[in-house]
Formats: structure tokens, C-alpha cells, sequence
């Protein structure tokens, strides 16, 4: 008998290796130091500001390899880290503080390979440096926000059944009802009992009114400061995903704080910005009947508050909210009919059938979007956390002309900057409560250079090794092994470089010299069964073909179990564990493609078309 292949077993086996050979190819063209210019704020970056910074470095005498504008951002590659860091602080001064300048690594890829869409692996934090965030919840903001719904909620409810009270405010921890008569109070508290069983009422008289008091219960505490965290660690994954950061880790770390790394960061004051900004929209009327210019001496009515629009102008809404960016479930920037910036907006089925029965009984008024955001203060409270001041500004007052329904627009937006990040904070989520960076770490590219070196010198040695064993112990059989060991190194890479968000990490470098052994081992298993059937006397090609058949079940049985562990390892680990199961997980599946059909096809070329006495192995 002769072993042979058909001829598309051969064709599949060099389409493999050659796609990933194509897709593995762009990590040896290495990467140019970088420097990434975007605007702050809204700024804008145009073909004048690349003139300007190009203008900046020649004058200083820093030879560049290529400037370009693409995407709103300016990208510099420099010859050498030196002059890198020269240029950033140049192109910083000369460009102010309108502009951001960050450090970056671009890669060096040929333009032909950019075409197929390959590029070269992305480095987790260890290996390709980035950025460490320690970031805290301000849970006392969370339980403010939701005294404050509480007394919408029961002003609400008052009203609904007709029941007359003096006031509904917050106080100490609750929300105080103040009732003119006890008997409206008794008829007011049997009713929100029923309504709201996870609160606490209380009677709270004084003087000549009658006083319900309402608090949180323990377990609704609980619930609300779990709540804040869990739905902050969501949003914070969402705002990751829009920055563009592969394998990016975000966890929770104690009962209020969150661990945020982001490998490969080009931008550290955008991700800043955009992590930690608490952004939110407010649907209020406008209060027609109040004189807006004695508000703005100071004498706004009872029932509303003064704000002021992007351009100074004071404005008086009422206090009631009709609806807040939480029913926000997306946003996106656009352009209306005048070639304006606007922010379409889509909203959930609650937050759809509110504005719907609002706005159709408001037909004709006006109605302000408040823009509303947290931003972190230099004052500190007794506990030495830190306090936020709370920024709102109406960006947009319109006529309601009709009916409104799950989607709407807002205008009246600077610049379409502007739109495109108040849609991302939009579309991303509000934070349930505001958050400070209470460590920031910064892991230098020099420092996960090292740690490269240091991996790949491993895997080469692990590789010198297993390559001089299989060579002398198998000999020419050793060759086919080695052959089959570089190109499994060569799809495991190939194919992690074309995974999107696969991120090579120091355990990932684990995981790829776990499977060389691996690789080796399925060979071991397949050469010495040859050997087995050559001592019982059988002939050679006969021998081959028992070898790779008898040894498939065991083989296979063999990656299996340590293919399950790989994805039990991917469900329920994190960060470096994730990474090191996905390598584990593509090197056991290529190993086995490598192990079993790619040895066969060279074997059956070299030897099994020949009939030999004698095999060298």
C-alpha cells in the first residue's frame, strides 16, 4: 500500500499556513514612535493645525517619517524615541491647551498587508504598556439621586390620589411629607406603604403639621449602593468599548471601588475624560409665568429653578422632571436639514410612553434639554473623599409641535464634535453615580519592551530545544516535527493577530510555549507508534498508516480535555487568565491541524509515493 493525499488536502493545508503567514507577517515590520494630536473638548483638528505642528518640528530640527490627519486626529512618526519626545513637548506648547498630544506606537505595517486587514498583535498591559485606573464611586451622590426621585415619585403620587400636602422635601437620609391635617397624613401613609414596601415610614409632626417620613430600608440600602457599582462597571465597559481599547480589563474591586487597565492607551486625557465624565440629559418645561429677570436677581418661584443657556442667557424651568438620560438606550450624531449638529436620540419603552403622554398634553409649550455633569472639585469631606460640583446648562429650548415619541432630536449643539462625544456618553450610559481616579499608574513602553524580550527569548530557547531533541532522536521524522512546530507558532499568531480584541499578554507567551510541548507531544505519540509497527515486522508504509490512525484516538482524547479546561478557564477568569486561555485554546486546536494533517501531508510527500525498505526515524 502507499500513503497519498488527495490534492485539495495539500492545497488546504498551504492555504492555511500561507493566510496565516500573511496575517502573522505584519508583527515583523515592528512599530515607529508616535505622537497622536486630538482636539479637547470639541476641538476641532484641521489641516492648519497639522501645518502648524509640522511647521513647529522643522523649525526645531526633528526629522519625521510622515504626518497625517485622519479621523479628527493628527498622527507624527518619529526616527527614534528621542526625537519623540522632543516633538510632544513642542507640538504641545505651540498647540496649547485646545489640543492633546500623547505618546503612541504606530505600527510600521506595508500598506499592502493594511489592505487585507491585517496588523500586527495587540499587547496587553504588561507587554505593550498602558494605563492602571483605581477609580471610586461617590455612593453618597448615589443615594442623593435616589432621595431625590423619591420626592418626585411622591409628589407624584400625592397628586395622582388627590391628597394635599404643604411640601415634599428631602431630609436627613429621607424625604419629609408635611400634611396640613393627620388624617390626610394616615391616608397618605397607607397608601405608600402598599405602593413602596422597601421603605420605612414614620410619623414626624411639628408644630401645627402632621409629618410622614419615609427612608430606606437596610436591605434597599444594600440594593442601591450594589446597584450604583455594578451598573458604574457596566457603563465604564461600554465607554472602553467606544475609546477602541482591545482586551481591555475592568473589574470590581471592594465594595466601591473599580479597576480599569487599558493596554496600548494612545490617549491618556481623552480616556480620562471620557471614563470619569457623568453626563446626563434632563427634559424639563419652561416656566412661562415666571419673570425670568427677577430670577435672576434671586427671586425664582418655588416650583422651579434658574439655569443658564450655552450663551449666558438665564432661564427658568420648572422643577419637575419629565424625563432623564436613563430611558436613553441609543444616540447617535448627526446633521438636521440647516446642516446643524444635532444628537438623535432613541429611548425605552417606560422612558417612550412618559414623553408620549407628556408631550401630548403640552402641545404648544416650550421645553428645555439640561445637559448635566459631575465634575470632581478640590474640596474634600471629613472622610477625605473627594466632592463633586454638579454643572448643568441648557443646551436647547423648543416649541413642542407635536406628539413625541421613542425618537426625537436635540440641536442647538456647538460643533459636531460636540454631537459625537455627547453621543458616546449618551450611548455609553449616564453613571448611576459620579467616580474618582483615586490611583493612576502608567506602565511605560520601555518596561513592557523588556518584558517582550524576555517572553520571546523564553519561547526561542523552549523552541531550540525541543527542536535539537526531535531532530537527533527522530532524525529526518524530527524535521517533519520541526517543520510542524514552526507552523504551528506561525497559525497561532496569524490567527491571533486576525481575531479582533485577541491581546497577547506575558501568560499569553505561557500559553504558546505550553502548546510547542503539546505540539511535540502528538508527534511523539504518532513516531513512536511507526516505531512499534516497524519492530512487529510490519512494512513501512503500512506502518505509516497505522501510526497516524491508532494514534488519532489517543491524540485527539488528549486536547479535548485540555480544550474544555482552556474554556472554562476563558468563562470564568479575567484579565491575564482570559488571555492565556484564549492563546491555550488556538494553539491546542492549531497543534492538532499541525500534529495530524499537516505531519501526514509532508510525510506522505516525501516517503509515502516510494516504496522503502527502511525508514529512517
Amino acid at each position: 500500500m502507499l500513503n497519498r493525499y488527495p490534492l485539495w488536502k495539500y492545497l488546504m493545508v498551504i492555504a492555511v499556513i500561507t493566510i496565516s503567514f500573511l496575517y502573522a507577517a505584519p508583527n515583523l515590520f515592528g512599530e515607529d514612535p508616535a505622537l497622536q494630536v486630538s482636539g479637547s473638548r470639541g476641538t476641532q483638528v484641521t489641516p492648519a493645525t497639522l501645518t502648524q505642528a509640522q511647521q513647529t518640528l522643522s523649525e526645531a530640527g526633528i526629522d519625521v517619517i510622515s504626518a497625517a490627519l485622519a479621523d479628527n486626529q493628527l498622527l507624527i512618526r518619529f526616527r527614534n524615541t528621542d526625537d519623540q519626545l522632543k516633538g510632544k513637548d513642542l507640538v504641545a506648547e505651540t498647540l496649547g491647551e485646545d489640543y492633546i498630544a500623547a505618546l503612541n506606537l504606530a505600527p510600521s505595517t506595508p500598506s499592502w498587508l493594511e489592505a487585507i486587514g491585517a496588523g500586527p498583535l495587540k499587547l496587553g498591559l504588561d507587554l505593550r504598556g498602558g494605563v492602571h485606573f483605581l477609580m471610586e464611586v461617590d455612593m453618597d451622590e448615589a443615594l442623593n439621586r435616589v432621595q431625590e426621585q423619591m420626592v418626585q415619585d411622591f409628589r407624584t403620587d400625592l397628586r395622582e390620589q388627590r391628597l394635599r400636602y404643604s411640601g415634599v422635601l428631602t431630609q436627613d437620609d429621607g424625604a419629609l411629607m408635611v400634611f396640613r391635617e393627620a388624617e390626610t397624613r394616615n391616608q397618605a401613609m397607607s397608601y405608600l406603604r402598599g405602593r413602596y414596601p422597601d421603605l420605612v415610614f414614620s410619623e414626624r409632626d411639628s408644630g401645627d403639621n402632621a409629618g410622614l417620613f419615609a427612608v430606606m430600608s437596610e436591605q434597599r440600602l444594600k440594593e442601591v449602593k450594589e446597584y450604583a457599582l455594578q451598573q458604574n462597571i457596566t457603563i465604564i465597559r461600554n465607554r472602553v468599548n467606544e475609546l477602541g481599547v482591545a482586551e481591555p480589563l475592568v473589574q470590581r474591586q471592594g465594595a466601591e471601588r473599580i479597576v480599569v487597565q487599558l493596554p496600548g492607551i494612545q490617549d491618556t486625557a481623552r480616556a480620562k475624560e471620557i471614563l470619569g465624565a457623568t453626563a446626563t440629559l434632563e427634559f424639563r418645561l419652561v416656566d412661562d409665568s415666571a419673570d425670568v429677570a427677577a430670577a435672576a436677581a434671586g427671586r425664582v418661584p418655588p416650583n422651579s429653578e434658574l439655569f443658564r443657556g450655552r450663551d449666558g442667557r438665564p432661564v427658568v424651568l420648572q422643577k419637575r422632571i419629565i424625563l432623564t438620560g436613563e430611558h436613553i438606550v441609543d444616540a447617535s450624531s448627526g446633521m438636521d436639514e440647516f446642516s446643524r449638529p444635532q444628537v438623535n436620540i432613541s429611548l425605552d419603552a417606560p422612558g417612550g410612553s412618559r414623553m408620549a403622554d407628556f408631550t401630548k398634553d403640552n402641545v404648544g409649550r416650550a421645553m428645555a434639554t439640561v445637559f448635566t455633569e459631575y465634575k470632581p472639585t478640590d474640596e474634600r469631606d471629613e472622610d477625605g473623599s473627594r466632592q463633586f460640583r454638579k454643572d448643568q446648562e441648557v443646551i436647547n429650548v423648543a416649541t413642542i409641535q407635536s406628539r413625541l415619541g421613542r425618537s426625537f432630536r436635540i440641536t442647538g449643539i456647538d460643533s459636531m464634535a460636540e454631537a459625537q462625544n455627547l453621543a458616546l456618553l449618551l450611548r455609553a450610559g449616564a453613571l448611576i453615580a459620579p467616580i474618582q481616579i483615586v490611583e493612576e499608574r502608567t506602565i511605560g513602553p520601555s518596561l513592557g519592551q523588556q518584558n517582550v524580550e524576555n517572553g520571546l527569548m523564553a519561547m526561542v530557547y523552549g523552541m531550540l530545544a525541543v527542536v535539537l531533541f526531535m531532530t537527533i532522536y527522530y532524525r529526518k521524522f524530527g524535521l517533519v516535527a520541526n517543520a510542524a512546530l514552526l507552523a504551528n507558532v506561525v497559525i497561532i499568531i496569524g490567527v491571533m493577530s486576525m481575531v479582533p480584541g485577541a491581546t497577547m499578554t506575558l501568560p499569553g507567551i505561557a500559553g504558546i510555549v505550553l502548546t510547542i510541548g503539546m505540539s511535540v507531544d502528538a508527534n511523539v505519540l504518532i513516531f513512536e507508534r511507526i516505531r512499534e509497527e516497524l519492530r512487529d515486522g510490519r512494512g513501512v508504509q503500512q506502518a505509516i498508516h497505522i501510526g497516524y490512525e491508532k494514534a488519532l484516538g489517543t491524540i485527539a482524547d488528549a486536547n479535548i480535555t485540555t480544550l474544555i479546561t482552556a474554556v472554562i478557564l476563558f468563562a470564568v477568569g479575567t484579565g491575564p487568565i482570559k488571555g492565556f486561555a484564549v492563546t491555550l485554546m488556538i494553539g491546542i486546536l492549531a497543534s492538532m491541524f499541525t500534529a495530524i494533517v499537516g505531519t501526514r501531508a509532508l510525510v506522505n510527500l516525501i516517503w509515502g509515493g516510494k516504496r522503502l525498505s527502511k525508514l529512517s526515524i
